[in-house]
């Protein structure tokens, strides 16, 4: 029995530049930049004092005080996303056999906000362990697809992929295997992260890993430029409905583009250091293609990792360079982080949703804030700098790399009968 195919019936977004796909769309064709202060909390101390925040999000008045209360901000994001793409999906789940659809989400590290109250507040006390009844429940990684799955009765496959920053790729390349086997017709997937706190931006300046352009933060995600400095933290959800083929032919589905396959691949070199050569990167895109059944002259667009790091975002273009060769020069690529900043676990679904929408409307999102070439960097690559451009888009690669060398690539294309 071959294997059935996987399409993309809904999506949904809560993004430092969008709180819905359509917004979120929108601010990327236009070049907007979401990185600003930080609201949250007083840097005052911090070496980093901006962040690509989540704007106009109000957790009380979407859930209700007492339900947001119960629910760390990386669970109450990966609501309301889903709840857009449930919509956008046109789903009626009591009209589905809701046994074979399941709940897949990515999140590298969950409930860390949760997590640093409960310890703060303890070690402020007398020693007395006065945790709240939610602590744990609100905290782990899993909890998201959790409540996805209460919230909307589904009751087939349900967990949560951890791989850093390729988690929710990750969580993707899972729902689409389900379906393809047979063994689910539907699947809600995608990633939520919620770190913009003391301890996500305290810790991750301690590994020297975030910009410190103080100075300047809507310019201070700079992919591919010289002076780049680190990555700028950003949050939110990205939800993707993924559904098999006849499934979503029989309920009359609005198809956005079909899944062809995903890659998974390690570096096996450093805690956070990529593969100097991009060994693992390579890998992964040759993995992806040959799951999908393509060759690197069927791409046309690659919505690349691009941090904004001195050290990855070479090793992702020496990859790219070794995988499509000449075809390196003819594809279009661009880093959307640029924009978003890094939302990690939820960064593969949210770049997912920008290279379907790419599909669909023949866009290229651009890679902004670039404003001195690299030398390294072969001049030829067209890495979209600064201003959107049109093309006619068939097939999209993703591309999605985690600390501890994980890596995790998809491939979509339009879709035809």
């Amino acid at each position: 029995m071959g294997f059935k195919r996987v399409v993309v019936t809904g999506l949904g977004a809560l993004t430092p530049i969008g709180n819905t796909v359509p917004e979120y769309w929108n601010s990327l064709i236009n070049g907007v930049s979401g990185a600003a202060f930080i609201k949250s909390f007083d840097t005052t101390l911090f070496k980093t004092k901006f962040a690509c925040e989540v704007k106009g999000f109000d957790a009380d008045a979407y859930l209700g005080r007492k339900d947001a209360r119960k629910l760390d901000p990386f669970v109450q994001y990966a609501l309301y996303s889903t709840e857009e793409a449930v919509k956008d999906a046109g789903l009626d789940f009591s009209k589905l056999d809701t046994n074979r659809i399941g709940v897949i989400w990515g999140s590298g590290i969950g409930g860390l906000k949760t997590f640093l109250d409960e310890v703060t507040n303890f070690a402020k006390g007398d020693g007395t362990p006065r945790f709240n009844p939610f602590f744990i429940p609100k905290m782990i990684a899993d909890i998201a697809p959790g409540h996805i799955s209460i919230r909307y009765g589904l009751r087939g496959p349900n967990f949560s992929t951890v791989s850093a920053c390729a988690s929710s790729n990750n969580s993707l390349i899972d729902s689409f295997n389900y379906i393809r086997l047979g063994k689910a017709n539907m699947f809600i997937s995608g990633g939520s992260e919620a770190i913009i706190n003391e301890a996500g931006i305290g810790g991750f300046n301690a590994m020297h890993a975030l910009s410190v352009r103080n100075d300047d933060p809507a310019t201070a995600s700079r992919p591919f430029d010289l002076d780049r400095d680190g990555f700028v933290a950003g949050e939110g959800a990205g939800t993707i409905i993924l559904e098999e083929l006849e499934h979503a032919k029989a309920r009359g589905a609005k198809i956005y583009a079909e899944m062809m396959g995903g890659g998974m691949s390690a570096d096996a070199y450093h805690m956070t250091a990529p593969h100097p050569d991009g060994l693992g990167a390579a890998n992964v895109m040759r993995a992806a293609l040959e799951d999908a059944g393509l060759t690197p002259a069927d791409i046309d667009y690659v919505n690349v990792h691009g941090t904004s790091t001195p050290i990855g975002d070479p090793q992702e273009i020496k990859a790219i360079q070794d995988v499509f060769g000449e075809d390196a020069y003819r594809i279009n690529i661009s880093s959307t982080k640029s924009m978003t900043g890094h939302l990690l676990g939820a960064a593969g679904a949210v770049e997912a949703i920008a290279s379907i929408l790419a599909l669909n409307t023949g866009i290229i999102p651009p890679t902004i804030n670039h404003f001195t070439d690299d030398p390294t960097f072969d001049p030829k690559i067209n890495f979209t700098f600064n201003t959107a451009q049109k093309r006619d888009v068939r097939i999209v690669q993703s591309n999605g790399f985690g600390f501890g060398g994980h890596n995790a690539s998809v491939i979509f294309k339009k879709y035809e009968e």
